[in-house]
C-alpha cells in the first residue's frame, strides 16, 4: 500500500518512479522537493535537503514504516527549507504560479 507524506514543499512516497509513474514499493522512498517550483534552487541547497533526508531515513532504520514516521521526516525537511529561505540560500521564484510567501516575506536589500 502506498504511504505518503505531503507538506507544501516536500512530498515523500513509498514508491519508485517507473515510466513516469509512481509504483508502490516497500523498499524505496521517493522524495519530491518543491513540486510547485515556488523557489529558485541551487545544487548546494538541494544537496542539503537530500543529505538531511538520508540522515532522517537512517534514524528510522529498523522501525516500522508508517505514515507518522514519514510525516515526521517531511516536517523536519520542511523546517530545513524554511531555514534555507531565511538564510538567503534559496529564493522565491517570482514566476511560480503559487507566489504566496508561505515561508515568510522575501528579503529586500
Amino acid at each position: 500500500m502506498l504511504l505518503k507524506s505531503t507538506t507544501r514543499h516536500i512530498h515523500i512516497y513509498t514508491a519508485e518512479i517507473q515510466n513516469e509513474e509512481l509504483v508502490d514499493s516497500e523498499q524505496v522512498l521517493t522524495l519530491d522537493v518543491d513540486p510547485d517550483n515556488e523557489f529558485n534552487w541551487n545544487e548546494k541547497a538541494l544537496q542539503q535537503v537530500y543529505r538531511k533526508f538520508d540522515e532522517l531515513v537512517e534514524t528510522f532504520n529498523g522501525e516500522d514504516l508508517t505514515e507518522y514516521n514519514l510525516r515526521r521526516i517531511g516536517s523536519d525537511l520542511e523546517h530545513l527549507v524554511r531555514s534555507l529561505i531565511q538564510a538567503g540560500e534559496i529564493s522565491y521564484n517570482l514566476n511560480s504560479r503559487t507566489v504566496n510567501y508561505s515561508m515568510g516575506l522575501p528579503r529586500v536589500q
